[in-house]
């Protein structure tokens, strides 16, 4: 080993000392400061060590064949929107995109779009500060959002947004992958302040950030060889968390009976939409919600949008945005949504003088967090609302993976908010399955002694993907799956000469 190798590893040798010395100071200093609420978090966050290892070092293997065929038809829907936008703008305003040669990808870049927005269709200039604190043009999603109301130029904004999607899906597909064909991420206990985690690339550099796939992009990770899938959501545990909180402050069963009914969508729409004629059986007027309310938009779905939005203080013209529901609609749903579930100004109020008195909230499975915002302040308002329902959620999963992994009888391989994906010995799957929701249920008690649980949904299968047209991917579990694997031996092969070639898109 030559000198200057010498003193370049003694120097990261003190660096890491310097690391581990410092932290341990600052631990010492810190830990005296900790009362019985904060040192149960502590306690907890460090038992999540041993899962959230596992789980990083594990990985998620990766059908590297399907991840290509995936990936070439985001490439060809690229190039059939840009088609289909070069056209519109030249048969609207005989003007087009010009993209050069160099260019990576074929969309319009930034000051194009610029072009486009600003000068050729003369809209109002929207700006936003850069890290110098200067006023700059923008075209970024908060400025499109607005853009989009302005008619003509409504479609153009809908193409650019679609064209950005697909470019961060293709970004995530061409990822590298470990050679041993998996994907890892690495989950931050701490970087959150509800208690979710969060994900980033993995310790090596490679991965990426697994917690926001979509469905189509997830049919490319597969369980190993004579192993099968289990991925358990908890069903509305953000509302459930709410309709508790609004029973411990106010003793108001209103929402969280809804939510404990068995169909809290149905159940909204009733509250809602009074004009339409309920039996007052709920699976009958479940037929009547999914009737057709505005556009693409039945009953059922808008009380599920505007009902998750309005919970957390949604402002109507935001929401209308959102969902494209006319504003006068999102109006009329809040007045008669709150006139159905009066707890919720109660519950703004209470949280608003929290802030005002005490400048911190502790949630019901006992995380406390401080907001340091001006308490009038309206965004501040609306993450302290947010914050107790969402912790809740982050707590009841992370309490149920811990559970699983101290259990040893599966192997954990991703959470994401509010579930959690495992894969099991293939013949075990009607005893595991019963066995794992079971043991993610993490039961509470309200005040004046009324039971509470956040439940969970098993489906299982041999990709991370539900579409109904995969054979492979995600159903219900209602007792048995009589299914056979479909996808899987070529997978093998592929995996096996990928890495004696040291193929370099997998490394």
């Amino acid at each position: 080993m030559q000198p200057d190798s010498l003193n370049r590893n003694d120097g990261l040798w003190a660096y890491n000392g310097l690391d581990c010395c410092i932290t341990l100071e600052v631990f010492e200093a810190l830990r005296g400061e900790l009362t019985p609420v904060t040192e149960a978090t502590y306690s907890f966050s460090k038992s999540l060590q041993g899962p959230i290892l596992e789980m990083n070092s594990r990985g998620i293997r990766v059908d590297i064949q399907r991840r290509d065929e995936v990936l070439a038809s985001y490439r060809m829907d690229t190039l059939r929107l840009t088609e289909y936008l070069n056209d519109l703008i030249r048969e609207g305003i005989g003007w087009e995109f010009t993209i050069s040669k160099n260019r990576k990808y074929s969309w319009p870049s930034d000051d194009q779009l610029k072009d486009l927005f600003y000068k050729q269709m003369g809209l109002p200039p929207i700006y936003k500060r850069n890290a110098a604190g200067e006023r700059v043009l923008t075209v970024e999603r908060d400025a499109l959002e607005k853009i989009e109301m302005y008619y003509y130029a409504g479609p153009v904004v809908r193409f650019i947004l679609a064209l950005r999607d697909l470019q961060k899906k293709m970004a995530f597909l061409s990822t590298s992958v470990d050679l041993d064909g998996r994907l890892r991420t690495s989950f931050n206990i701490a970087g959150t302040t509800t208690g979710r985690l969060a994900s980033s690339y993995s310790d090596f550099g490679t991965g990426t950030n697994l917690q926001n796939v979509e469905n189509r992009l997830r049919s490319v990770f597969i369980a190993d060889p004579g192993f099968k899938f289990c991925n358990v959501d908890l069903e509305q545990g953000d509302s459930r968390g709410v309709g508790a909180i609004h029973w411990n402050l106010f003793r108001d069963s209103r929402y969280l009976d809804a939510c404990e009914s068995g169909d809290l969508h149905t159940s909204v729409a009733r509250a809602a939409f009074r004009h339409l004629p309920w039996t007052g059986d709920l699976a009958a007027d479940r037929s009547i919600a999914n009737g057709s309310f505005y556009r693409s938009f039945s009953f059922r779905d808008a009380a599920k949008r505007l009902g998750h939005g309005s919970n957390y203080q949604g402002q109507a013209d935001k929401m209308s945005r959102a969902t494209h529901i006319p504003i006068q609609d999102v109006v009329l749903f809040q007045q008669e949504y709150l006139k159905s579930f009066p707890a919720f100004p109660m519950w703004w109020k209470w949280v608003q003088e929290q802030l005002r008195d005490v400048r911190k909230l502790t949630t019901l499975m006992g995380r406390q967090r401080y907001f340091f915002g001006q308490w009038k302040d309206s965004d501040t308002l609306r993450a302290a609302i947010a914050y107790e329902p969402q912790s809740i959620t982050a707590d009841t999963i992370d309490r149920g993976l811990l559970a699983l992994w101290q259990a040893n009888r599966v192997q954990l391989l991703l959470q994401v908010h509010d579930s959690v994906l495992f894969q099991f010995p293939e013949e075990q799957e009607d005893e595991i399955v019963p066995w794992a929701l079971d043991t993610l249920r993490q039961p509470l008690m309200l005040r004046g002694n009324r039971p509470f649980v956040i439940p969970g949904e098993a489906k299982t299968g041999w990709n991370w993907s539900d579409s109904k047209d995969d054979p492979d991917a995600l159903r219900k579990y209602t007792g048995n799956d009589s299914r056979k694997r479909v996808r899987g031996d070529h997978v093998e092969q592929y995996h096996a000469t990928a890495i004696a070639e040291e193929d370099p898109v997998m490394g």
